[in-house]
Order: C-alpha cells, then structure tokens, then sequence
C-alpha cells in the first residue's frame, strides 16, 4: 500500500549536495537542457519508518502558495488524485494552491516538465530519475515507494504468433525499450540473469506510442514496458509475457524540481504527505480506481482492471540510509552500463525538505 505511516521521520543528518557538472545530452527520447543541480542538501531519514502522514503546520503558509503536479498517463496516485479533488481542497486549506501539468507519456516528457520550471512534483522510476540527474538537470528525489518482488507492473511482451518464447529467444532480435528508462533497465536485469551478452540483442529505442504500433507491425520483435501498457497489449492485441515480475525491481519517485524544493519545502512536503493518503486511497478502492483508469487513460474497463492489479499497492516514504544505498547501488550499476555519462551522488540528491526528528 502508498503508506505515509504515522511513525517519526527519523534524520540521520544533513548532507551538502554536490553540483553536477553540466553537460549535454541528446537521444531519440530525451534532449536535456542542462544546468548545475541546485539541491542544496540532503535529508535522509534513519532506517525507521518515515512518515509522510504528519501534518505540516500553517505557521510557515501564511501566504498562498502554488505546487504543480505533473502526471504521466495510467494508474496511481497522481492523476486519481487530481480526479478525486481531495488533494487541491485539503491543501487550500493550507494556503497551498495545486496546479496540474501532463498527462505525459512517458518519465522522459515528465521530466523535461520539471527541469522547463513547468511542474514541481511527478512521479517517475528510479531508472530515468537518475538518469535525468546524471544530466544535470536540477532534480532531487522528494520520496519513493520501494520494491515490490512480487509486482506484475513490467514485462517483455511478444506478438502473440512469435516464436519467442524465453528471453533466450531474443537473441539476434530487435527489443523496443525506452532509453535510459524503465525498459531499458528491465531488458538489461533480464540478460543480465539469463547470462546473455546484452550486444546479443539490438536495443531500438522507441516512446511507447511508437513501440506499440512497431510491435504490432512486426518492426520489433519484443516490446520492454510497463502498465498500462502491458495490459492493453496483452488484452486488445493478444501480445504476451515472456518475463512476469521483474529479476531487479526499481523503486518509483516522486521527484521534485530542485528550485521548489528550495524555495518552498513546506509546500512540496505538504503535497507529498497528502499524495500518500491518495495512495492508500487507491488500495483500498482498487475497483473505483479501476474506473478513474478508464476515465483518464480513455481504456476499457478490463485493461484498466488487470492493470491496476498488476501494479499492485503502493507505499510512499521519505527515503531512510537503506533506500539510498539501494538507489546508489542502482546509479552504479548504470553507470557501469553506460546507461548514465558520469557518477551520481544519491545521497546528495535527495530534496531537503527540512523535516524534523520526532521524539
């Protein structure tokens, strides 16, 4: 489940962020306008629970203030909330105004939101976070939701008359992924387990709206994605899984721009805190948003329902001395992939958003 729980956000201490050189990126996905990271510090809890359940207090919202939230299309917490209306009412009251930018496609568009200054908040995978960050754009990690081992919410799809039937299969085959994304990282963890040479298998690098039609068309072979992706291939073009739960499953993000995380913490964190009471919404509800699937995404209500099941619960958390580990060892394992130009610092990464050691 998306759980803020109502346990203390313990801060093991401040760390100095470092600025990343700048540098220029440019793919067939992503062109990135680069600047120095602007985070200032880091704040990452202990190895207790974090809460993002804990009320934010009025005394620094005297004056109105705006967060805008980005969202990608599909389930989750992001675009349900901003159908359910709770989150904007619940912080007007905080002199707290949400504005919402998207839906985007894909974390890469999302992303270029946050780093244009035309969103503060959105949801992203670790895999292009950290990849958006190793390009300098001005990001840091505001809270994430941790692995799920068992989650359905990515595969490797194939047509449904392919002779593909095992990752072994893929070799000598063309794999539409999404560069430096979620794809690209699940079809290198699948080699990677398998023991197959990743020049085996030819990377295309496609969004999804064009990897579907290349899929369906036989342009591809084998299609690396997520939900609701995966769901409407499988149900509306009889596509199937030839990998089910993930062999290195990520973490998700709510990602910040680094200017909003500076200039307001007190609003960014109250959006954060609230973003998980949606989340704990969505499990508890999973039919209902089922249905907001249907009404955002515009899919029928069978993809929607298998989707929302297979990306199963969501749990948001202030990220502790574990999760950051965790994410560095990611950011490693990239740049030894040459997925990512130069070293991330993590650590540095995360968003002071000047929460406080509970007693």
């Amino acid at each position: 489940m998306i759980h803020f729980k109502q346990h203390s956000f313990r801060q093991s201490g401040a760390c100095r962020a470092k600025t990343l050189g700048s540098l220029l990126i440019t793919s067939s996905l992503m062109s990135f306008i680069v600047s120095g990271c602007s985070g200032t510090g880091t704040n990452v809890a202990g190895n207790s629970a974090n809460s993002l359940a804990t009320p934010v207090s009025n005394q620094n919202l005297q004056r109105t203030s705006s967060i805008r939230l980005a969202f990608q299309k599909g389930g989750g917490a992001v675009p349900i909330a901003r159908q359910r209306g709770d989150l904007e009412r619940e912080l007007a009251a905080q002199n707290i105004k949400i504005e919402w930018s998207g839906p985007f496609d894909r974390c890469a568009s999302l992303l270029q939101a946050l780093n244009g200054n035309r969103a503060d908040i959105g949801g992203c995978g670790d895999i292009p976070t950290i990849s958006g960050i190793a390009a300098g754009q001005p990001l840091c990690i505001g809270a994430v939701q941790r692995p799920r081992p068992d989650a359905l919410g990515s595969a490797i799809v194939v047509r449904g008359d392919s002779s593909i039937r095992k990752p072994a299969d893929l070799i000598g085959k063309k794999v539409a992924v999404n560069q430096g994304g979620a794809g690209e990282h699940l079809l290198l963890k699948v080699l990677e387990k398998e023991n197959i040479p990743k020049d085996k298998v030819q990377r295309v690098y496609l969004s999804p709206n064009d990897a579907a039609p290349a899929l369906y068309q036989g342009s591809v072979d084998a299609w690396a994605v997520w939900e609701p992706y995966i769901s409407i291939a499988e149900l509306e073009h009889g596509a199937r899984r030839i990998t089910t739960t993930h062999p290195a499953p990520p973490y998700s993000v709510q990602v910040v721009r680094s200017g909003a995380a500076a200039e307001n913490p007190t609003g960014v964190k109250a959006a954060l805190i609230r973003l998980n009471k949606d989340a704990e919404w969505v499990n508890q509800h999973p039919d209902k948003a089922a249905e907001f699937m249907v009404k955002e995404v515009k899919v029928s209500p069978a993809v929607a329902k298998r989707a929302t099941k297979n990306r199963g619960p969501e749990q948001l958390v202030f990220p502790n001395v574990d999760d950051v580990a965790n994410l560095q060892k990611t950011a490693d394992w990239m740049l030894e992939q040459k997925m990512i130009p130069q070293r991330v610092n993590i650590a540095a990464a995360v968003c002071p958003l000047e929460t406080t050691t509970a007693k």
